[in-house]
């Protein structure tokens, strides 16, 4: 037993030292569902002087991702949420009154309503802490 301990160690050990440092201070955050993590957005759009997050959406290892980040002293959060196919309209509608969510094509005239486009990446320098053999 021993043994096997040293060598999950070691792994952890490998594992850590293949990490950069921005890597180091970076928390996964994965949601149940997609509503639960873009209230993050909601969240953060009442404050007065709030960045809001972008979402992004990207392929990452066969799998269809939208994520944002939030944070900046101290560490930085990624929240996603792995999707079951590609997302097909370009903007979240968020209304700041009642927390509703929608997506739609094109921004809006709801003066209630922010909308925030989802931008579509190529590559990342992220590492999703998700099992490539999971299926959705």
């Amino acid at each position: 037993m021993q043994l096997v301990d040293n060598i999950k160690y070691a792994n952890i050990l490998m594992n850590v030292n293949t990490l950069s440092q921005s890597e180091w201070f970076t928390t996964y955050l994965e949601y149940e569902n997609l509503n639960e993590m873009l209230n993050v957005i909601l969240y953060t759009s009442q404050s007065f002087m709030a960045i809001l997050p972008q979402p992004q959406y990207i392929t990452y290892h066969d799998k269809e991702m939208l994520f944002i980040h939030t944070g900046i002293v101290g560490g930085i959060i990624a929240h996603y949420h792995i999707l079951k196919e590609r997302p097909i309209k370009k903007f979240v509608e968020l209304n700041k009154m009642t927390g509703d969510l929608g997506y739609v094509d094109a921004v809006g005239a709801n003066s209630q309503c922010i909308y925030i486009p989802i931008v579509r990446l190529i590559k990342s320098t992220l590492r999703f802490p998700v099992d490539v053999a999971d299926t959705i």
